[in-house]
């Protein structure tokens, strides 16, 4: 993939820069649009992205994506996941297009961000040192057998709940990755989030409830809590973990979800 990339970049006259910590990604950017970059491809996956998008918001620079990570959540969405000689193309034969940004606690996301079971399972998949969609699958059951699920009071423009929770999703893309869509609705440019609150998963509803959201139907699910709005406000017991694109904080009680709308340029298939 590398070598291909390379290649890339040569007969376009663009600079190829390796990040060597986190956080990295953010500074190439930045340093890019400094600049004076009008393109800035970030190549791997959705944390790669976020760390390049981040930078990129609010700026006049359009986000090139060439996905390679476990998900690509943003990448499927916008139909730039396959191979990579594709996704190259696509930087220079596609068109800017502005999406919204999501924020969850201050930090931008956007494909997801998310509290409880899917915050540990990016916890423990970070932590891996191979990955891939098997190994997901794997750390996913492990921690699904040890899991309890939480109380959540969620609060939007019109009203207030309180629900026991498996694991709770704020979406602005459609999906997590892997075409697993847990808001099939969503859009990337109309102001809103999507929050999508799983109830307790069991032996028994576990497989339909995985069955769903491949499907795309999983907002219809019985017991499952599914909003549109611009802003949540999700408040817990005590402190603890959120993931924005899968990578992860440790956060408050308290979790404000708002939108800043067309904010990011992303480079999109004409």
């Amino acid at each position: 993939m590398l070598p291909a990339v390379r290649a890339f970049a040569e007969r376009h006259g663009a600079t190829v820069v390796l990040t060597e910590r986190p956080g990295h990604a953010s500074a190439l950017a930045a340093a890019a649009i400094a600049d004076g970059c009008g393109v800035i491809a970030a190549v791997g996956g959705d944390g790669t992205m976020n760390e390049v998008a981040s930078a990129l918001v609010g700026t006049p620079a359009t986000l090139g994506l060439v996905p390679c990570g476990s998900g690509d959540g943003l990448g499927r969405h916008l139909r730039i996941h396959g191979p990579v000689a594709r996704a190259l193309d696509i930087l220079v034969t596609g068109r800017p297009r502005l999406i919204d940004t999501g924020l969850a606690d201050g930090r931008p996301f956007f494909t997801a961000a998310g509290l409880g079971f899917e915050a540990e399972i990016a916890r423990r998949f970070n932590a891996l040192a191979r990955r891939g969609f098997a190994r997901y699958l794997t750390t996913a059951f492990a921690t699904w057998r040890e899991w309890q699920p939480e109380q959540f009071s969620i609060s939007t423009p019109t009203e207030r709940l309180r629900v026991r929770t498996f694991t709770l999703a704020v979406a602005n893309a459609n999906q997590y990755g892997n075409n697993a869509f847990i808001a099939a609705g969503a859009a990337l440019d109309d102001g809103q989030l999507d929050l999508c609150a799983i109830p307790p998963v069991t032996l028994w509803n576990g497989v339909p409830l995985a069955a769903r959201l491949f499907r795309g139907t999983i907002a219809s699910a019985r017991g499952v809590v599914a909003h549109r709005a611009a802003r949540f406000t999700v408040e817990r017991a005590a402190p603890g973990l959120l993931h924005t694109d899968g990578e992860l904080h440790h956060v408050g009680a308290r979790v404000d979800f708002t939108v800043r709308p067309a904010s990011l340029r992303v480079m999109a298939p004409a």
